[in-house]
């Protein structure tokens, strides 16, 4: 995997990550760049559908996107001026190849791919009924469902269609669609998932990070904002706002782990950002010690913050190799063990003897925090405090992250010192929920219609979870007791 994080069985997974081209010779290659460029938001799988004015042409993969669609013959299998494509790790559904997205299928009015990233809360729902209708399901995806609604809606036209479709749905997306007439890009009217739109000349472009725009040396021209459905026919483009409006609720873990830090999200970047996380937790958990340390990598912008704040030495205790992919050593506990040891490995001597301050993105089931502490003192640290750039994770997300269930969160079932004490840390602390919204420029968390979503550290979910609600299974073998609908 590309995850830089040294224990990846303990760690929020990324979502997706989508990016399309609408107007611009090769389409393809330049989705293909995108997605690279947004490979830490999905490495299971990934997928990209062009459209040559004729025919839909689509490349779907497990893997990397390097390895996949690195090659001519792929690339040359793909064109046409518009293209999309989508890199995967899978929050609802199976990990097949019938679950890569885009997602493509035969509608009335013509062929209709997608791309979606996030997750829709009420899928299950909404596909239980389409199935009792006579709907016919090829995937395990969330997505499929907007496929079936788009299919089976009464309006007459596409667009109204879609738009009756997005109207039953529950929960965040950013999508990416294409059909015979024009693209469409939109986000949920609360804009939990983000969405960017760029230009390369007179190609129009989208997608879920900035980073993506600068690496196929695109401008940036704005977000798609909350609610909003951008439409790209030709040179022409067009905006609708089809819903009420809402104060937005964009993700805030985009900030402190999910985004790559050389991206802009709402207009700031989000390595000035991570380093003001870095400084807000120094002032509210300042520890007399010798040296900060990041865990790579996505600790490294709050340590830099945390040290310049407190005045210790920022230093790198933890060294990264390069070149390992998977552990590729697997039978046994104590082997397995060892394979960790080939991504990262303790800097001994710089660390022995030494009081550090280690800097973590968060703490989930605690495994990580565990083995790295126990790292540092097999390295010889005289102390280790942890702190963490983030608020303690007690709630499950169901936004399109992969988070375990809430019982096997550590902080949803111990206090601050039995995770202390779990850990072998000698400190534990973490960044309160006000010192986040101050790192992001704000007062602190507003009581009412705070500026994004933190459910998964307040609990705060700012839609209704249907599928959650209705979680109990049915006994699809049981005698007829009711009759449904």
């Amino acid at each position: 995997m590309l995850s830089t994080h040294p224990f990846d069985d303990d760690h929020l997974r990324e979502e997706c990550g989508i990016f399309g081209v609408s107007g611009g010779d090769g389409a393809a290659a330049l989705v293909a760049l995108g997605l690279h460029a947004l490979q830490h938001r999905g490495q299971e799988a990934a997928g990209i559908t062009s459209y040559d004015g004729t025919h839909f042409h689509t490349h779907r993969a497990m893997g990397h996107v390097a390895g996949n669609f690195d090659r001519d013959d792929v690339i040359r299998a793909l064109p046409g001026s518009v293209a999309c494509g989508h890199v995967r790790y899978s929050t609802t559904g199976e990990t097949s190849l019938r679950n890569v997205q885009p997602l493509y299928a035969e509608l009335q009015s013509g062929g209709f791919a997608v791309a979606h990233n996030g997750n829709i809360s009420n899928a299950m729902r909404l596909r239980r009924d389409l199935v009792r209708t006579g709907s016919i399901f090829q995937s395990t995806s969330d997505t499929e469902v907007i496929i079936h609604l788009v299919a089976t809606s009464s309006y007459r036209t596409l667009i109204d269609r879609f738009i009756d479709a997005l109207k039953q749905l529950e929960g965040a997306y950013s999508l990416i669609c294409m059909t015979p007439e024009g693209m469409i890009a939109c986000r949920d009217p609360l804009g939990i998932r983000p969405l960017v739109m760029g230009k390369l000349g007179d190609t129009i472009i989208f997608a879920s990070e900035t980073v993506a725009l600068d690496v196929v040396g695109a401008e940036f021209v704005r977000e798609v904002d909350p609610g909003e459905l951008v439409i790209v026919k030709g040179d022409e483009m067009t905006s609708h706002r089809p819903f009420a409006p809402l104060a937005a609720r964009p993700c805030v873990f985009e900030y402190v782990y999910f985004s790559r830090p050389d991206s802009i999200a709402d207009g700031q970047s989000v390595y000035s950002v991570r380093k003001a996380i870095g400084a807000q937790l120094a002032i509210e958990s300042p520890v007399d010690a010798d040296l900060v340390i990041p865990v790579p990598d996505s600790g490294v912008p709050a340590a830099i913050g945390y040290a310049q704040q407190s005045g210790l030495p920022f230093e790198l205790g933890i060294i990264r190799s390069h070149y390992v992919g998977r552990t590729f050593i697997q039978p046994g506990d104590k082997v397995r063990h060892l394979g960790v040891k080939l991504k990262h490995n303790a800097n001994r001597a710089l660390i022995a003897g030494k009081r550090i301050v280690l800097i973590d993105d968060s703490i989930v089931r605690g495994t990580t925090s565990l083995k790295i502490v126990q790292m540092m003192r097999e390295a010889g640290a005289a102390d280790v405090h942890m702190r963490i750039a983030s608020p303690p994770t007690r709630h499950s997300c169901f936004y399109g992250v992969d988070t375990p269930e809430r019982s096997k969160l550590l902080a949803a079932t111990h206090d601050l010192e039995e995770m202390r004490t779990y850990i072998h840390a000698d400190s534990l602390a973490f960044i309160s929920i006000d010192g986040l919204y101050k790192a992001l420029g704000q007062q602190g968390r507003p009581r009412v219609r705070p500026g994004y979503c933190d459910a998964c550290f307040t609990g705060d979910y700012p839609t209704t979870l249907t599928d959650q609600d209705e979680s109990t299974p049915i006994d699809q073998f049981a005698l007829l007791e009711e009759r449904v609908g």
